[in-house]
Order: structure tokens, then C-alpha cells, then sequence
């Protein structure tokens, strides 16, 4: 019995200190990853003299949030120095709709590619997976053609629906793979009922999407709010993403390089996406793990 104990005991401080070590390994892990974010919002929040005269991971002395209104309202965009205001709202107006058309086209998808099997689904179903896979430069040329000839190029709309293009392939991959494991006799029991195609998606499927729908309106919003390719490829002037105003902001400054500003601005640009992890986060995850399980 003595022996069993004395067991136990080691044992217990084994799983104690691997327990420790481990979190000491997490812990390291998210300060190297939270280090840059602590050092713009600390650069932000501080005056260009003391910028110049204390060091890069220092407190500031007196919070300021002059950075911060100066990027939102007088930062110089080429050589419009009207703030980045204008371009968040761009990206407000290209990301909402080319999220939620996106999103609803790829439910619509996987919904017929799952539940009204027709022939050639699979060969369909294997193109658009195969567009998951086709990298952004690919796409460029045939796609600035297209814009041109609808007489979209270098608009919102036109990026709207650039992003909702090449979107569709992942929303699509999303909604099938979820919707592959709902059992076929319950469309098959509406049909019988009387029900049609997009009666029994608005009044069966959709209800139970919503796990799946979070998944998707997060990577989309996530992926078309960070694009910076397409903006700088398909929209220009005033009609640019907040993104492209981020680098125009950073690279073109003259005269006194404002690091504050940057940072403020930098932070406003990444500032949405943030926000949707952080409240949205978890569902993102149960969405995944959904999915999995479904799948």
C-alpha cells in the first residue's frame, strides 16, 4: 500500500510539472504573437516626441488619442488628406454584401449539390473545389476583362463581385460538406408533403444551418476585409479598400515619418476582423466542430 502511495506521489508531480511546463510553453507562444499588437497599440497612444525620445516597448507617459483622429480625418492617402474614413466605409460597402451574397449562394449550393442530386453534380462539385485551390495572380487578367466589359472596373461594386466570385468555391465546400450528413428522407418526407425546392430550404434547411452559416460569414468577412491584391488590382481613387489606403498611408508619407499614426491607422484597418474573433470566436469554432462531426 505504501509503495502504491509513494507512486501516486510521483506520479502526481510528474503531471504537475509537465503540466506547468506546458503552460509556460503556451504563455511564451502567445507573447510572441501578442508582442507586435502590444507595440502598436503602445505607439499609437503616444505623442511623436515621445515616440523619438523613449524606446519601442515603453509605456506611453501621457495617453494621447491625437493619432488615432488624425489617421481617421486628416491622414494624406496619396495626396487626399481627408482621413482613412472614407476607405473604411468602402470596405464596409464591398465586404457586407459580397459576404452575405456569397454566403447565401454557397448554402443554395451545397443544399442542390447534396439533396436534389442531379447528374454531373459530382463532376460540379469537383470544379468548385478545384477553384479553392486556384491562387489570386491566376485570376487577375481574366478578371479584370470581365469587370471591364460590365463596365465595373475600379468600383466597389465591381470588387463586390470579385470577392463574391471567388468566394463562392469555399462557401459552397462549407455548406456541402455540412450538409451531406442530414439524412435525405427529410427532404424526401417534404417533397411528399407538397413542399418545393427553396420551400423546403427556407423552412428546413436553413433553420438548422446556423453553426455552419457563422463559419462562413467569418471567413468571408475575415478573408475579403484583409484582401489587399484584388483592391489594389480592381478598385482605385476613392472607390479603394481600407487596405489599399493602409499602404498608401505608410509608404507614401513625406516629410516626418508619423509612426503613430501608422499604427493607429494599421490598428483601425485590422480593427473589424479583431472584433468579429473576439465576439464571434467561439462560434466560429463550434461551427467547425459541427461541421467535422457532420462530415
Amino acid at each position: 500500500m505504501a509503495d502504491i502511495q509513494h507512486y501516486s506521489h510521483d506520479a502526481g508531480w510528474k503531471h504537475t510539472i509537465l503540466r506547468g511546463l506546458l503552460y509556460l510553453v503556451l504563455i511564451l507562444f502567445a507573447a510572441y504573437y501578442l508582442f507586435p499588437l502590444f507595440v502598436m497599440i503602445s505607439t499609437s497612444l503616444k505623442s511623436l516626441s515621445e515616440i523619438r525620445e523613449g524606446s519601442l516597448i515603453s509605456l506611453p507617459r501621457v495617453v494621447t488619442f491625437d493619432a488615432w483622429t488624425y489617421a481617421w480625418n486628416e491622414a494624406c492617402v496619396g495626396v487626399e488628406c481627408s482621413g482613412i474614413k472614407i476607405y473604411f466605409w468602402n470596405s464596409v460597402k464591398m465586404a457586407v454584401p459580397a459576404v452575405l451574397i456569397s454566403t447565401f449562394l454557397g448554402a443554395i449550393n451545397g443544399y442542390a449539390l447534396t439533396k436534389w442530386r442531379f447528374k454531373g453534380a459530382n463532376i460540379v462539385f469537383a470544379l468548385l473545389l478545384f477553384g479553392c485551390f486556384i491562387p489570386f495572380q491566376v485570376v487577375l487578367l481574366p478578371m479584370s476583362q470581365v469587370l471591364g466589359s460590365l463596365g465595373l472596373a475600379s468600383s466597389t461594386t465591381g470588387l463586390v463581385l470579385v470577392h463574391v466570385v471567388y468566394g463562392l468555391c469555399f462557401t459552397t465546400l462549407f455548406f456541402r460538406n455540412y450538409y451531406v450528413s442530414i439524412p435525405d428522407e427529410l427532404v424526401k418526407a417534404a417533397t411528399i408533403d407538397g413542399a418545393g425546392f427553396f420551400t423546403i430550404f427556407w423552412r428546413i434547411i436553413l433553420p438548422i444551418s446556423t453553426p455552419i452559416i457563422v463559419v462562413s460569414v467569418i471567413w468571408q468577412f475575415t478573408q475579403i476585409w484583409n484582401d489587399f491584391l484584388f483592391g489594389a488590382s480592381f478598385a482605385s481613387g476613392d472607390n479603394a479598400p481600407m487596405t489599399v489606403a493602409l499602404n498608401n498611408i505608410v509608404n507614401t508619407t513625406t516629410g516626418v515619418k508619423q509612426y503613430n499614426v501608422d499604427m493607429a491607422t494599421a490598428l483601425l484597418t485590422g480593427l473589424p476582423t479583431l472584433l468579429v474573433y473576439v465576439l464571434a470566436g467561439k462560434y466560429f469554432v463550434r461551427g467547425l466542430t459541427a461541421g467535422s462531426v457532420k462530415g
